[in-house]
């Protein structure tokens, strides 16, 4: 039969800083097996860092998963940095750290913005790629920025929560929320600027899951985690995250990934990365696999989509 449970809590058995620039220096650690099918885990946000919990959505006897704090997050230096921090700065850090770990080829895994890295690297680095696993796909298109942060988008869903959003910022500035929020986050006010980093993380926070869970949310919600998460967010989708082009995102180079092996688990009812973008994406890779989670939404530890999450990645091990 096979496993839907979350697998036991496990510590690193190496942890590292890889120094990347002058300026940035990334916190990872390995989990599982040394001589193990290696995984990347790559967290969301951007500036989410990582967590003890995604140490457990694969099989640590079988795999070797290595975790990395992006640039700013988590335990990365310099904290909640905004300089030579871009989709691209990201994609070489990853290559970098492959080859660091002399890792031949890897699994790529993540989740929200993990999704949209993975995929980025996958397009850039494709002989370095063994196979793709993603949940809640984000391919930084226009219209998905515009969904996450405007009333005709997630505000048409959860309306409360929206107005809750835009509470903080004056009329005027309600014309261009990403502009305004990232504004606040940079005031030399502090308190202004943790206000803004409160409400911009509660936002994504609340809407995370098909019903909110203000447990779950606030495990995850350090406040160290919610003002990288905010500042590094909000700079990277006023830069329409750096894609080439607004409209189309990371469509621009699917062929490349065309015959690296991909699944896609996407939640139903995921409110922050609607399925219109996984079902673009499989109608883009005709040989991806797409699972629709007929219960889920956006959180990878809601019941219906860890247990899709982990049902794949023990199909994972047949690559």
């Amino acid at each position: 039969m096979t496993r839907t449970k979350l697998f036991p809590p496990v510590k690193p058995y190496h942890t590292g800083f890889f120094k990347v620039s002058e300026l940035h220096t990334l916190y990872y650690e390995e989990v599982g097996n040394p001589q193990g099918k290696p995984v990347i885990f790559l967290h969301g946000g951007p500036g989410v860092g990582i967590h003890p919990g995604y140490r457990r959505f694969f099989d640590p006897e079988f795999y070797r998963v290595v975790l990395l704090d992006q640039r700013g997050s988590g335990k990365s230096t310099p904290f909640a940095e905004l300089r030579e921090n871009t989709t691209w700065n990201l994609v070489e850090d990853l290559e970098k750290l492959r080859k660091h770990l002399n890792i031949k080829r890897w699994i790529v895994t993540g989740g929200s913005w993990g999704s949209t890295l993975a995929l980025a690297y996958a397009q850039c680095y494709p002989k370095s790629v063994k196979g793709i696993l993603i949940r809640g796909v984000f391919t930084a298109r226009a219209f998905e920025i515009e969904w996450l942060f405007s009333e005709q988008g997630a505000g048409q869903i959860w309306p409360d929560e929206f107005e809750k959003f835009l509470s903080i910022l004056k009329k005027t500035e309600k014309r261009e929320v990403i502009k305004s929020y990232g504004k606040r986050l940079a005031s030399k006010n502090s308190d202004i600027a943790w206000e803004a980093a409160k409400a911009f993380a509660n936002w994504e926070g609340t809407i995370m899951n098909l019903v909110p869970d203000e447990k779950q949310k606030a495990s995850f919600l350090t406040k160290e985690r919610i003002v990288a998460f905010a500042k590094t967010e909000s700079y990277y989708a006023s830069h329409n995250f750096f894609m080439k082009s607004k409209k189309n995102g990371l469509f621009q180079n699917m062929d490349k990934i065309r015959n690296i092996p991909l699944t896609i688990v996407q939640g139903r009812y995921d409110t922050i990365c609607p399925v219109r973008s996984a079902y673009d994406l499989h109608k883009a890779l005709p040989k991806s696999k797409l699972i629709i989670v007929p219960t889920g939404s956006h959180s990878p530890l809601e019941t219906s989509m860890r247990k899709a999450l982990i049902r794949e990645g023990e199909e994972f091990k047949n690559l």
